[in-house]
């Protein structure tokens, strides 16, 4: 028997997830002024929401990176736009942050259930 639920699980892939397009939104504003840079992304919701449906344990999700190199948004052949990568970013961290904070009110109850808190 696991210690952790399903939920938990979910829980920590997600915030792997959610870890790894962290990552990668970074790199796209760090590549802002790279000429011909295509932007990466992860869309660990859907890959996560499939593994669930398909019954899959959440710790087997793996997560691959994407890239569209049709989309150019520069004359210099670049995918990225500073503003919206910003602001992608920006709703990753609270959504990261989200996660973190959840999974900390369920450690906390655990630890209340069993008395050592």
């Amino acid at each position: 028997m696991s210690l952790f639920d399903s939920t938990q699980l979910a829980l920590e892939t997600a915030l792997r997830g959610s870890s790894m397009r962290q990552e990668l939104l970074t790199n796209n504003l760090a590549n802002i002024n790279t000429p011909g840079y295509q932007r990466q992304d992860l869309d660990f919701h859907s890959a996560l929401k499939s593994a669930q449906a398909s019954g899959v344990n959440p710790t087997e999700v793996s997560f691959r990176p994407t890239t569209d190199p049709t989309r150019t948004v520069r004359a210099d052949g670049s995918g990225l736009d500073a503003d919206q990568e910003a602001a992608t970013l920006a709703k990753n961290t609270l959504e990261y942050q989200a996660l973190v904070q959840v999974m900390g009110a369920r450690t906390m109850i655990m630890q209340v259930a069993m008395g050592v808190r």
